[in-house]
């Protein structure tokens, strides 16, 4: 089969290759990929990669054999999901736990924008507790996690507040779904503007220290990622004079380790996409012939929301 593989030693990176199909275990089925998107994590993982591997988290695309133990939809199913590694190639194998069916009439391209972002997003706001009417700030607001996470909330209920430089973001909020979300510039920007009762974080670094002082009275801040690459550092009085507060950690492998109802949730969030709910934040659908493309405007930071590729 053909896949994307790291090549260290080559002036791009990355490059479609020749490498082995996948053999499924008794519990996986074998799944040709039609569209995988592209996470910042991984991106920049291959890119710094000394070694050569086939990278690659989301996908989606249809069974081309059911697991032999009949535990996953069989032969045909339109499915999405992911996996540790190994979805930038035309065929991937996954156990039944971590993908889905899609329902028509959302397409391969909708659906694999969907999986580690929209679950990141998801499970982050959940481990808040209830949004219902609470001030939630997200950094980083115009990336995929984050776009998800400001429709998540505010289909829970909750005041929706967005942190960003990008000009667009508040007209591509009102495209997703969201009237009155307010936009800040800079994460000290909102501080000057009050307090949260839950604040989501994948940037890391100064923005993280002020968020920490950004919390209401038993607020809780999520981080998700290190986006900056940088050092986080506060004086813990300035944290913990706020009554109740907490910091959470939240990182989607160990989701993947230690729980087994991945499959509930990906069918939850299709089915919101389904009915209109939900959008997934799709920038640009290419050809995966542009995978150096895709991946050095997602390095760049030249994307709003998601990156998909698809695969002739």
């Amino acid at each position: 089969m053909r896949a994307v593989r790291t090549d260290p030693t080559g002036a791009t990176r990355l490059r479609l290759a020749e490498a082995p199909q996948p053999e499924p275990a008794p519990d996986e089925a074998l799944i040709r990929v039609e569209a995988f998107s592209l996470n910042a994590g991984e991106v920049s993982t291959a890119l710094a990669a000394t070694d050569g591997y086939v990278p690659g988290w989301d996908f989606a695309g249809v069974v081309e054999a059911g697991a032999a133990d009949g535990s996953t939809p069989q032969k045909g199913t339109r499915v999405y999901g992911f996996v540790p590694q190994g979805a930038w190639a035309e065929y991937v194998v996954t156990r039944a736990i971590w993908m889905a069916e899609i329902p028509e009439p959302v397409e391969a391209a909708q659906a694999a924008a969907i999986p580690v972002a929209a679950l990141t997003a998801l499970l982050s706001l959940e481990s808040a507790g209830t949004l219902l009417g609470r001030k939630v700030l997200i950094t980083g607001a115009a990336g995929g996690v984050g776009r998800f996470a400001c429709q998540l909330a505010y289909l829970a209920g909750a005041d929706v507040y967005a942190i960003s430089r990008r000009p667009a973001l508040p007209e591509l909020l009102r495209a997703d779904g969201i009237p009155s979300a307010t936009v800040f510039p800079t994460i000290a920007a909102a501080k000057d503007a009050g307090r949260y009762d839950v604040i989501l974080d994948g940037v890391g670094g100064d923005s993280l220290a002020t968020a920490l002082t950004a919390l209401a009275p038993h607020g809780v801040c999520v981080t998700f990622g290190n986006g900056s690459r940088q050092e986080t550092s506060f004086l813990p009085a300035d944290f913990y004079y706020t009554p109740g507060v907490r910091l959470q950690g939240l990182w989607l492998g160990n989701v993947m380790m230690a729980r087994t109802d991945g499959e509930p949730m990906l069918r939850r969030l299709v089915e919101l996409v389904r009915q209109g709910r939900l959008r997934p934040p799709i920038d640009a659908v290419l050809p995966w012939t542009s995978i150096d493309e895709a991946a050095g405007r997602l390095a760049g930071q030249g994307v709003d929301g998601k990156v998909v590729l698809t695969i002739q």
